[in-house]
């Protein structure tokens, strides 16, 4: 047998100590925060697109745009699926998704993020177009960090400004329909909070909810009946159906307020909104540094981005409402 002397006994024993602690280090990488197994610097991200309307169309383009702006055109392919408003079809995408083994997820939009959320512990998965991460993942007391592999940017704007937004234009109005889908868990989530701040401004709130695009006629005529002004949340299929609702109140002469500027160009008097193009350029930039090894996703905080108020000149004009000082015209084109 060879005599090892302890010289070199220790420095064997510091070289296997080394070694286990980098296999340590890089395994806790890839289990707990996603971290892509990449060593050519090229990536493949994966976007779950819930429906194609304008506020997810512009929140998928900036996050494609800061992605290949922050990590090269040549260095990322990024494949993007729409799931044309059917949560089944979401899932069948993601599971896609994690067969081929992405080093990352953008699900845009909550039913996609829930999908990716029950499909992976491993595999990077940024949200956007969500507008609370508690409510979307059941997270009870949520304080901003999702944790795991999930994180993102929420389209919210600030509830109560909201609320207020529907008084500075109808400082008498005493009732308000609220017109949602009932199936989208933020939508519930905005409605009750929305009913609290107004009811805080001593106005009455009643709900107008429907399941699906063959129950929105009836509901917004309903609301339109009772109300002395309606509320759309951010809500995907009430966007999706902005034209309709839109036909509803004028016929009606009914002012409708919404929670973000798209669908408001077609049916509302005024938003209070935000970018969703801006919304998906913070989302690339996050996803870069992940890619990149800049970042630990379990730790990062959901972002958010500015809201403005904005009001539709066409609609203004319509219900011979002026716009208080504050609030910016929608660029209508």
């Amino acid at each position: 047998m060879p005599i090892i002397s302890a010289g070199k006994e220790h420095t064997m024993k510091k070289l296997v100590a080394l070694t286990l602690t980098l296999v340590l280090l890089l395994t806790s990488c890839f289990i707990l925060t996603g971290c892509p197994d990449n060593n050519d610097g090229k990536f493949t991200v994966g976007v779950c697109q819930l429906v194609q309307h304008a506020a997810l169309d512009q929140a998928t383009k900036g996050f494609v745009d800061a992605l290949k702006a922050e990590l090269g055109e040549e260095n990322v392919e990024i494949e993007i699926k729409y799931a044309s408003g059917d949560t089944n079809v979401c899932n069948t995408i993601i599971t896609d998704f994690v067969s081929k083994g992405v080093d990352l997820i953008m699900a845009n939009a909550t039913p996609a993020l829930q999908s990716a959320a029950s499909a992976t512990l491993e595999i990077p998965i940024l949200g956007t177009s969500v507008t609370e991460y508690g409510v979307a993942l059941g997270i009870d007391n949520f304080g901003g960090v999702v944790g795991g592999n999930i994180s993102g940017t929420s389209d919210l704007a600030p509830l109560d400004q909201q609320a207020q937004m529907i008084l500075d234009f109808l400082p008498d109005v005493k009732k308000v329909g609220i017109v949602f889908c009932s199936a989208e868990a933020n939508s519930r989530y905005q409605v009750d909070e929305m009913t609290k701040h107004l009811n805080a401004l001593g106005v009455e709130v009643r709900e107008f909810s429907f399941s699906d695009s063959n129950d929105i006629s009836a509901s917004v005529q309903a609301a339109c009946a009772w109300s002395d002004a309606l509320y759309i949340p951010t809500d995907n299929k009430a966007a999706d159906n902005a034209e309709l609702i839109g036909n509803i109140v004028k016929e009606h002469r009914m002012p409708a307020f919404t929670g973000e500027e798209n669908p408001a160009k077609a049916c509302g008097v005024a938003s209070l909104t935000i970018s969703y193009y801006d919304l998906g350029v913070q989302t690339g930039k996050m996803a870069a540094k992940i890619l990149k090894g800049e970042a630990d996703i379990s730790t990062m905080k959901i972002e958010y981005a500015p809201a403005t108020k904005k009001f539709n000149p066409e609609m203004c004009e319509f219900f011979g409402l002026k716009a208080p000082e504050g609030y910016v015209p929608m660029d209508m084109e």
